[in-house]
């Protein structure tokens, strides 16, 4: 059967995943090739691929797909020196997108609350994409907890080494703030749920008092 070409838009051609992309794919493999999910003991490369999928889905440029795939790359594998190399390799949007994702480059990391407290207080200035993509990595998250709480419990919160507490502020005000920042599919999806996780959750206490 003879092959038939696609004539692209300009608005699809802008869209399309080429060579750069590919080897993204490739590069955050292998920087993530030994590191494990603490959520869920996956190879970590499921939710970059997750989170990418959502980013892609969303109508997110190639610069966006390969930053999505690289978003914590620099954070949990490498820090300054990660961050320059995947400049030079993907371009300053990447980088700077990536850059904007990451939340800490020291080791040790300081505590999780001032992080993520420095983080919600610095998604005012986020850029769209690193917007995009910050939404995309959040749903993911809280759909793994969903899974994660549904098929363990309580134990959940010993995996993650979050209590509900924790879960339910940092969640919960992400989800007002995407509400305002990025209103639409992704925030909606986000919004419904971390409402069902706070349900699940709250179940629970109720059962146990």
């Amino acid at each position: 059967m003879e092959a038939q070409s696609v004539v692209r838009t300009p608005g699809e051609r802008e869209r399309a995943l080429g060579d750069r992309f590919i080897d993204a794919l490739g590069y955050a493999t292998r920087a993530h090739a030994t590191q494990l999910r603490a959520a869920d003991g996956q190879p970590y490369v499921a939710h970059l691929l997750r989170v990418t999928g959502l980013v892609i889905q969303d109508g997110g440029s190639e610069d966006e797909a390969i930053a999505a795939l690289l978003h914590d790359a620099v954070e949990d594998q490498g820090g300054t020196q990660r961050l320059n190399d995947i400049r030079e390799r993907y371009g300053q949007v990447v980088a700077e997108i990536v850059d904007e994702c990451t939340d800490s480059y020291g080791d040790p990391k300081p505590p999780w609350r001032r992080r993520k407290e420095q983080y919600l207080e610095e998604l005012d200035r986020a850029s769209p994409g690193a917007l995009r993509i910050s939404l995309a990595d959040k749903l993911d998250n809280v759909r793994t907890k969903l899974l994660g709480y549904r098929a363990h419990g309580e134990v959940e919160w010993s995996r993650t080494g979050k209590t509900p507490d924790d879960v339910r502020w940092y969640y919960g005000t992400l989800a007002s703030r995407f509400c305002d920042l990025r209103p639409g599919l992704l925030a909606d999806e986000l919004s419904g749920a971390v409402a069902e996780l706070d349900r699940l959750i709250a179940g629970d206490e109720r059962q146990g008092s």
